[in-house]
């Protein structure tokens, strides 16, 4: 951290963001999802999605890029499993709402799967899983995003980050849940660099003519202008597993938008709306076994892995969950950290809304 990073109180930060979304014109119920949503990756220090983006969202809507209002229709149901038309409204909203409809549906036959078209960004999609994991539930989401990742081999912004999430509950006081990108790294976290003017790794971005960068600058631009991509899980070529990262990708975006029926990969662009497609799975563990005896076996899978001889130098071992959950422990005392940037940013939104009664100065 530097001298320059302010914390902002936790209930200050999330009770801004959700008058920032009322006064952009989202419905009050729906901005206190979109501002819950964002707080928690923050909280779990995941800042790529977090207050950082509540500026991209304050444009599109402005911008008319995207809805205020969601207008959640059902287009085909069945017992297990829903096709729904988001209206391309908030993403956050349209999530938490298709999660909960498979929550429901899992809750009565055991599973439910629910596929949205017509949406935009959905933020952190560890949020979706864990609204599962929270009913005693293995969770899984994904989602399509702007083509920013070359195929292996390739150099042209294809895919999308196109996460896969999934989670589950543990005897633990946290629970097993993966939360990434199916690419080595997203759009969001290189936009975090830009702010605090740090260089991009090398690996992490392929040129056209086949060579890392690390300006982060420029990287934004060239992504921007597709002569540079973002590469999958395992980097370029297949000697460290690229081709699996592309993979998974790819079948995220066929689940997206192959199951939708919706645009994929260059079609999810600015000039047509970013309509992105998402996926929901809820699996109600009772329908399988006692969730007790679940929850103790997942545990001791987690704890095995923890308590496992450890590489020379290292002093521990983690599980997916435990750093974040560790985290958002920690925020709650120290608050949201802030640099200059999203700093100017919040002043910005305070300032053009009229919401005189913080203070982020």
């Amino acid at each position: 951290m530097t001298k320059d990073i302010i914390f902002i109180d936790v209930k200050t930060l999330h009770n801004f963001m959700q008058d920032v979304f009322i006064g952009i014109g989202v419905p009050e119920e729906d901005a206190k999802i979109c501002s819950e949503i964002l707080i928690k990756s923050d909280l779990r220090g995941i800042e790529s999605h977090g207050v950082q983006r509540l500026k991209m969202y304050y444009d599109r809507v402005l911008g008319g890029i995207q809805n205020a209002t969601t207008d959640f229709k059902i287009i085909k149901e069945s017992e297990t499993t829903a096709l729904v038309d988001a209206g391309h409204g908030m993403g956050h909203v349209a999530a938490y709402h298709a999660m909960r409809l498979a929550i429901e549906k899992a809750q009565k036959y055991g599973t439910g799967a629910v596929a949205v078209k017509n949406s935009t960004h959905y933020g952190i999609a560890g949020y979706y899983a864990q609204m599962a994991i929270n009913e005693g539930m293995i969770g899984l989401t994904l989602t399509n995003a702007r083509p920013s990742i070359a195929p292996t081999f390739g150099v042209e912004p294809m895919l999308g980050t196109n996460p896969l999430t999934i989670g589950c509950p543990t005897d633990e006081s946290f629970p097993f849940l993966i939360d990434c990108a199916t690419s080595i790294t997203q759009r969001g976290k290189i936009e975090v660099l830009a702010r605090t003017e740090t260089p991009t790794p090398s690996g992490w971005v392929i040129k056209e003519n086949g060579e890392t960068s690390t300006d982060t600058i420029a990287v934004l631009n060239e992504l921007i202008e597709g002569t540079a991509a973002l590469l999958p899980l395992g980097g370029a070529g297949e000697i460290l597993g690229g081709h699996k990262g592309y993979g998974y990708g790819t079948a995220v975006e066929i689940l997206a938008a192959a199951l939708t029926g919706g645009p994929f990969m260059k079609d999810l662009t600015l000039a047509k709306g970013y309509k992105l497609g998402h996926f929901f799975l809820a699996i109600n563990i009772e329908s399988f076994l006692p969730l007790a005896t679940f929850k103790k076996i997942a545990g001791e899978i987690v704890r095995g892995l923890r308590n496992s001889k450890k590489a020379p130098g290292q002093t521990r071992i983690y599980t997916a969950g435990e750093k974040e959950y560790e985290m958002e422990k920690k925020r709650y005392q120290t608050g949201i950290p802030i640099n200059p940037s999203i700093q100017q940013d919040i002043l910005t939104m305070q300032k053009e809304l009229g919401l005189t009664e913080y203070s982020f100065e």
